[in-house]
């Protein structure tokens, strides 16, 4: 099952992110089912501000999609809710429990995704050899996540991929407008947020990221 599901980030371009409150009044069961239409194939549920009851629920519903559609469905944060509804794994930030810690809560089945911030949180992630991947960023400034710490810029992206054996997402104010500069630094895997939720038609943004990428990577 791990494997199966890592397979997902080896072979996608662009990791997606829910945030309901950019989605154009759109909930974020509608816009997981627009995003599997897409063809993306690797989602994070990231919501901050609802209730562990709706949160619950909400996953329920991607899980069912998600697990019908072969997408790999990764909870933020909340490590709970990610077993609770039997997601494919759990993403942490540096302030939430130990990687340590949330492997032995989740067991081996499940990936586990771990935000890094400068060099040596990433190598403190590869010694503890647990994470499956990690977030790198943010890359440009953003207002998509609260409390979100100072742009790591460019630079950062080319030292990781220069230097890291750890699969990795760019993540960060990335939008169709700078998501080259991203590929070309180094970042396979680039995750996006409002650039993709808060279009009209989220099929034709996500070709157009991809095909960006395409351009500029191969």
């Amino acid at each position: 099952m791990r494997k199966q599901a890592m397979d997902n980030f080896f072979t996608t371009s662009i990791y997606a992110l829910t945030a309901e409150d950019l989605s154009k009044g759109r909930n974020n069961i509608e816009v997981v089912d627009e995003l599997i239409k897409a063809g993306i194939t690797f989602l994070q549920y990231r919501e901050k501000d609802k209730k562990a009851k709706e949160m619950y629920e909400e996953c329920l519903a991607i899980r069912e999609k998600t697990r019908a559609a072969g997408v790999t469905f990764i909870v933020n944060d909340y490590i709970d809710l990610a077993i609770a509804v039997k997601a494919d794994g759990v993403h942490v930030g540096q302030e939430d429990l130990p990687p340590q810690v949330v492997r032995k809560l989740i067991g081996n089945d499940m990936l586990l995704g771990l935000s890094t911030h400068s060099p040596e949180q990433v190598r403190l992630a590869e010694l503890c050899s647990v994470v499956d991947y990690i977030g790198v960023g943010p890359v440009f400034a953003t207002k998509t996540k609260k409390d979100v710490c100072d742009a790591v810029g460019l630079e950062f992206v080319r030292y990781v991929a220069d230097n890291s054996k750890l699969p990795f997402v760019a993540i960060g104010g990335i939008k169709e407008h700078n998501i080259a500069e991203v590929a070309c630094a180094g970042a396979k895997t680039i995750a996006v947020v409002s650039d993709i939720v808060g279009t009209d038609d989220i099929k034709a943004k996500v070709h157009s990221l991809r095909k960006c990428m395409k351009e500029t990577i191969g």
